[in-house]
Order: C-alpha cells, then structure tokens, then sequence
C-alpha cells in the first residue's frame, strides 16, 4: 500500500491521506472545494465543483492515474436542489467516460462546503 500525497491539492484536515495505491487501484479521500492552501472556495455550485475536480485531477495525477481510468464515484451534495448544476460540471470534467456512481444528499460536509467527491480509479503503471 501507498499513500498518496501532492502539494497541488489541499492537504487532509484530519488524520488520513489525500489517497492511497493499493492492488491496482487509486482510493481517493473525499476531496472538498478548497484550494491548494486550504482555503474553501466561495460563489456557485459550479465554481465549487470545478475546484473538486481540479484537486481530484491533482491527486490522481500524483497517483499516475487521471479521471479517464475513474471507475466509481460518490459525491455528496448538501443540497439536492444543486444537484443539475453539480451533474453538468459533472459531466464537463468526465466526457464521455461515464464511471459508475452514487449521489448522496447529506446535512453537512466539512468546512460547511456544500459538495465533496471521493473516487475509485485504475492506478497507474
């Protein structure tokens, strides 16, 4: 096993990695809409989701990984009312790779952000 750590995503708030690298597979961490230096972005829902996925990206890359090699994703979601806006930024960032996932409505994430994407993906070679 090995963990997975970049400077180009936020580090972990709490006692666990950016990622782990276990058996051929990349097993990310929730990752929330916060830059590199930990700061929670503010404005849209798609402004926020952008952020996840520029920190997901950051993250897999470390792990030689990409979103095209994503086979599962859980995203949480504060408000399902956000949810058609999350799913367009969604599918901006997938393409036309659909990997499996699920949707969660949640009370509250950390920080109070009100989106955080975890991901399952191939790892890198």
């Amino acid at each position: 096993m090995n963990y997975v750590a970049t400077k180009n995503a936020p580090q972990a708030i709490g006692p666990y990695a950016q990622a782990v690298k276990v058996n051929g597979l990349v097993y990310t961490s929730g990752v929330l809409p916060m830059t590199p230096d930990g700061l929670l972005v503010e404005g849209t829902i798609e402004e926020q989701t952008d952020q996840v996925f520029a920190n997901l990206k950051a993250v897999l890359e470390e792990a030689g990984s990409s979103l095209d090699q994503v086979i599962k994703a859980t995203v949480f979601i504060k408000d399902m009312n956000q949810f058609a806006a999350l799913n367009d930024v969604y599918a901006k960032h997938f393409g036309s790779h659909t990997p499996a996932r699920s949707t969660v409505e949640v009370a509250r994430l950390p920080k109070d952000a009100p989106v955080e994407i975890e991901v399952i993906a191939l790892a890198g070679e």
